[in-house]
């Protein structure tokens, strides 16, 4: 079973979009129909919950989500009445003891998971360590974990990290780009780790086939979701998915750096031994016992103390999705992203852009990706005008199409901008290609 498409084949031909009240293709769609677009559009209140700079075109949302009004101002009432007023009492008066579950019950609303099935706390990288080893304990004389070659580089290097920890005779196996994955998943196979939606291509990959075909092999599945919550329905329990993790600080707008979560059924909950046995996974922390007991249920997958202002910026920020359907947020994200590919295949086609995205919506997420021998200093240039998108090795353009603010004229002026960039060869100026630590 092939997982990974040839994104350099295209299999569907440019099609009119099922626009309200419009027949139009895209390369003939003006900026004044994308604002009649705008002006009908469900989600379009939404942009109004977030602080967004004045003739910008955010485009990196799948790398650092915007702050929203309401976390702004409920950092405000932290820092001066929770912490201020409250001080120490605030743990149990503000309830900030119970913050990673509750903010997780949340975020599972979200991702298809069920109350009590995800906690908030540490890092992606932290959570893909606690996960990971706790699938390898559950699967004992298994000795390979399968990811992708292509995989976020974080999630290789911690298992990497354990491999070497365990010392025991553990393999991380890894399939080239465009390989078979399950082909390299036998009965020696522990666990296959795998993105969701890769972070380079925005390829998706189908949960629930991939997940049943793993665990036919007696292997666990566990999903990173950092480009999927927020960004595409997704179904954990009803992909029957054994362990997941994701960042919030993408498409959920938690602010940077903000905690990541990570999902154990109920199922398994009773299974997962994590290898973090920090005082806030114990049963009773409070009791100060010398020996480590661990907690029931998800909270067994906690380790150290909440970070209070971080998850109370999150919690405020998850309120935008509150009522939301995400099949309206997925059918809008299709259409804004097939009007930026055909817009840029359209006005760009004499300047080799190469599309690195599946035009087939189901293997598409919430972001497009095209290559281009000069990625860098386009890309900068693009920052430079005002078009926020990133850059990633080893020629990637990426954007990232975030439908609560972003609006059709929004994708419209970033094209229009890229042309002007390209026609006039702004590019090439010497600035655009000096690179800083972040890019």
């Amino acid at each position: 079973m092939g997982l990974r498409p040839n994104l350099r084949s295209p299999t569907l031909s440019r099609s009119s979009f099922a626009w309200p009240n419009c027949e139009k293709t895209t390369l003939m769609i003006t900026r004044d129909e994308c604002a009649a677009l705008d002006a009908a559009d469900p989600l379009g209140s939404c942009r109004q919950a977030f602080q967004l700079p004045e003739n910008v075109v955010y485009l990196d949302g799948n790398s650092l989500g915007p702050l929203t009004h309401a976390a702004a101002r409920r950092m405000e009432t932290v820092v001066r009445e929770e912490w201020g007023d409250g001080l120490i009492r605030s743990w149990n008066a503000a309830d900030w003891i119970n913050a990673g579950t509750r903010i997780g019950d949340r975020i599972a609303n979200l991702v298809g998971a069920g109350p009590g099935e995800i906690v908030v706390g540490d890092s992606t990288s932290v959570n893909v360590f606690k996960q990971v080893a706790a699938a390898v304990k559950m699967r004992p004389g298994r000795k390979v974990i399968v990811s992708e070659a292509g995989n976020f580089p974080t999630d290789l290097y911690m298992v990497q990290g354990l491999i070497k920890f365990l010392d025991d005779g553990h393999e991380l196996r890894l399939v080239e780009d465009g390989g078979d994955i399950l082909a390299a998943v036998d009965d020696d196979t522990a666990v296959v780790m795998l993105t969701q939606v890769d972070y380079r291509t925005g390829r998706m990959l189908d949960m629930a086939a991939v997940t049943a075909a793993v665990q036919a092999q007696g292997a666990l599945m566990l999903w990173d979701l950092c480009h999927s919550a927020g960004a595409v329905p997704v179904d954990l329990n009803g992909a029957n998915a054994d362990l997941a993790i994701g960042c919030t600080y993408k498409y959920l707008n938690g602010g940077p750096g903000a905690p990541a979560f990570l999902y154990v059924p109920k199922r398994l909950q009773d299974d997962v031994e994590q290898p973090l046995s920090g005082w806030m996974g114990h049963a009773a922390p409070f009791n100060f016992s010398n020996q480590y007991q661990p907690a029931g249920g998800i909270e067994r997958n906690l380790c150290g103390s909440h970070t209070i202002l971080a998850l109370s910026a999150l919690d405020s920020a998850l309120d935008v999705w509150d009522g939301l359907d995400m099949a309206d947020l997925r059918a809008k994200s299709l259409r804004q992203t097939d009007l930026f590919i055909e817009l840029v295949e359209g006005r760009c086609a004499d300047f080799d852009f190469e599309l690195d995205t599946p035009r087939e919506h189901g293997l598409r997420g919430s972001q497009v990706s095209f290559r281009h021998e000069h990625a860098f200093p386009i890309m900068q240039a693009l920052i430079a005008a005002g078009v926020i998108g990133d850059y990633r090795e080893p020629n990637v353009l990426r954007f990232g199409f975030t439908p609560l603010y972003l609006r059709h004229t929004d994708v419209w002026d970033a094209v229009d901008t890229l042309f002007g960039i390209m026609d006039g060869e702004t590019w090439r100026a010497p600035e655009y290609s000096v690179r800083g630590a972040v890019t």
